[in-house]
C-alpha cells in the first residue's frame, strides 16, 4: 500500500490533481501503444495483402472472443474487489483473489483451447476451410490472452498503469511487427500461419515477464498476510461480469467475424482496418476509464456521492473534447487514412465514417459501463449488453448479405448508441450521478470541478 493511496483514501476523496497526473501518464502510454498497434496493422496489411491479413484478423477476433469466455469474468472482478480491499485494508482477501483468479484462469483457458482444437479439427475433417491451419495454432492464444486480460486488470487495481498496459499495448505489438519484418526478409512474404505462431510464442514470453513484475510489486506494496479465499462471493460477481464482458466482446468482434464468414477474408481485412481506425475516437475514453475505474469503487464504497459526481463530471469533459477532435479528423480524412493500409482498403471509407459516429456517441455518454460494474450494479447492466449483443447478431445476419461491410458498420454503430444511452439512464437511476457530458456543460458550470 503506497503512502499516496493511504493519504487519498483516508481523507475520503480522490485528489483531482493526482488523478489528472495519472491520467496524463496513462494517455501517453495508451497513445504510444495505439500508435504502435496501428502502425503494426498498417505494415502487416501491406506486407501480407488483404487476404492473408484478413485471415490473421479473423483468427485474432476468434481468440479474443474465446479468451473472454476463458476469463470467467475474473479480470473485471479482480479490478473491483482489489480496489475495495485496498480501501478496507483486507490484505489476505486481496492476495487470495489475485492468486485464486490466476490459477482459475489458467485452468479455464487450457480447457477452452483444447475444446477449440477439437472443434476446428472436426470441422476441417468434414469441411475443409481456409482458416483451419492458422486457427489450430492461434487457438493457443486463448489462455494467454485470458491471462493478459487478468494481469492487466490486476496491475490497474494496484495503480500501476505502465505495468498494466505496456506489455500488451507496446511490447507485444512491437515484437509481432518485428516477427513480421523477419518473415518478410527471410521468406519474401508474410503468411498468416507463421505470423500467428510467432505471435503466440511472443505473447507467452511477455505474459511470463509481466507476471514476474506483478509478483515483485505485490510483495513490495501489500502486507504479507496469508491468502484468504472467498470463492463463492467472487464467482457470484464474476459470472455476471463474464456475461457482460462476453456481450461486450461480441459487440466488438462479431462484425469482423461475420464479415469474414459471409463475405470472405478480403472484406474482413478491409473492414477490420476500418474498425481499428475508428477505435482512435475511443482512445481517451479507454484511458480515462483505466485510471478512474478504481476511484469509482473507492468513492462509492465510502458513500462519497458528491465526490463521485465531481469525478464523473470532470472525467467526462476530459473524454469528450479530445474524442470530438479525433472524430472530426477521421471523418474529414477517412479515404486517405484508409489508403495507408493499401489501395484496396479505401473501399472501407464509409464503414469507417459510420463507426466513428458510433464511437463519438459512446464518448458523449462517458464511463457508463464502468460506473455500473464498479458500483455493484452489474446485474442490471448485463441485461443491456445482452440485448445489444443479440440485436447486433440478428441485424448483422440480415445487413451483411444485402449491404455488405457497410451494413456491419451501420449495425455496430446503431447497437453502440443503444447500449450507451440505455446505460446512461441506469447510471442516473441506480448510481445517483449524471454521467453525460451535458451535465457538466449545462448544469455543472455554477459549481466548477476542482
Amino acid at each position: 500500500m503506497t503512502k499516496a493511496f493511504l493519504s487519498d483514501t483516508s481523507s475520503g476523496s480522490i485528489r483531482f490533481q493526482s488523478l489528472a497526473k495519472d491520467t496524463g501518464v496513462a494517455i501517453l502510454i495508451q497513445a504510444l501503444g495505439l500508435v504502435l498497434v496501428y502502425l503494426s496493422r498498417v505494415y502487416l496489411a501491406r506486407w501480407m495483402g488483404d487476404t492473408e491479413y484478413g485471415i490473421y484478423e479473423y483468427v485474432l477476433s476468434w481468440t479474443l472472443l474465446l479468451a473472454t469466455l476463458a476469463g470467467l469474468g475474473l479480470p473485471r472482478t479482480v479490478l473491483r474487489f482489489v480496489s475495495q480491499y485496498r480501501v478496507k485494508q483486507a490484505w489476505g482477501l486481496l492476495r487470495g483473489i489475485i492468486r485464486g483468479s490466476w490459477w482459475t484462469t489458467v485452468a479455464a483457458g487450457m480447457v477452452v483451447a483444447l475444446l477449440g482444437t477439437i472443434a476446428v479439427l472436426t470441422l476441417d475433417h468434414y469441411y475443409s476451410f481456409i482458416y483451419a491451419k492458422p486457427l489450430l495454432v492461434g487457438i493457443w492464444l486463448i489462455p494467454l490472452q485470458a491471462l493478459m486480460n487478468l494481469q492487466l486488470e490486476t496491475a490497474r487495481a494496484l495503480d500501476d498503469v505502465t505495468l498494466a498496459y505496456a506489455p500488451s499495448q507496446i511490447i507485444w505489438p512491437v515484437l509481432v511487427l518485428g516477427a513480421g519484418f523477419f518473415l518478410l526478409q527471410e521468406q519474401h512474404e508474410v503468411a498468416s500461419f507463421p505470423l500467428v505462431g510467432a505471435a503466440t510464442v511472443l505473447l507467452f514470453t511477455v505474459i511470463v515477464w509481466q507476471l514476474w513484475l506483478l509478483g515483485q510489486k505485490l510483495d513490495e506494496e501489500v502486507l504479507p498476510d496469508p491468502p484468504v479465499y472467498a470463492h463463492r462471493e467472487w464467482m457470484k460477481v464474476a459470472l455476471v461480469l463474464l456475461l457482460q464482458n462476453a456481450f461486450v466482446i461480441v459487440l466488438q468482434q462479431t462484425d469482423i467475424v461475420m464479415v469474414g464468414s459471409i463475405l470472405g477474408p478480403e472484406q474482413a481485412g478491409i473492414y477490420g482496418a476500418a474498425v481499428k481506425t475508428a477505435m482512435w475516437v475511443a482512445v481517451v475514453l479507454q484511458t480515462i476509464n483505466m485510471v478512474a475505474a478504481p476511484a469509482f469503487t473507492m468513492l462509492y464504497t465510502q458513500d462519497d456521492f458528491k465526490g463521485l459526481q465531481e469525478l464523473v463530471a470532470a472525467v467526462t469533459l476530459w473524454i469528450f473534447w479530445p474524442s470530438l477532435g479525433m472524430a472530426l479528423i477521421l471523418l474529414t480524412f477517412a479515404a486517405p487514412i484508409m489508403g495507408w493500409f493499401g489501395p484496396s482498403f479505401v473501399a472501407g471509407t464509409w464503414s469507417l465514417k459510420i463507426l466513428v459516429l458510433g464511437q463519438l456517441v459512446s464518448a458523449l455518454c462517458g464511463s457508463v459501463g464502468y460506473l455500473m460494474a464498479m458500483t455493484g450494479h452489474q446485474n442490471k447492466s448485463v441485461v443491456v449488453f445482452g440485448s445489444a449483443a443479440l440485436t447486433n447478431l440478428v441485424l448483422n445476419a440480415f445487413a451483411i448479405p444485402f449491404i455488405g461491410a457497410v451494413g456491419a458498420a451501420m449495425t455496430t454503430a446503431f447497437t453502440m448508441i443503444i447500449w450507451n444511452v440505455w446505460l446512461s439512464v441506469l447510471v442516473v437511476r441506480y448510481v445517483g450521478v449524471s454521467p453525460s457530458v451535458f451535465y457538466q456543460l449545462f448544469k455543472g458550470n455554477s459549481e466548477p470541478v476542482p
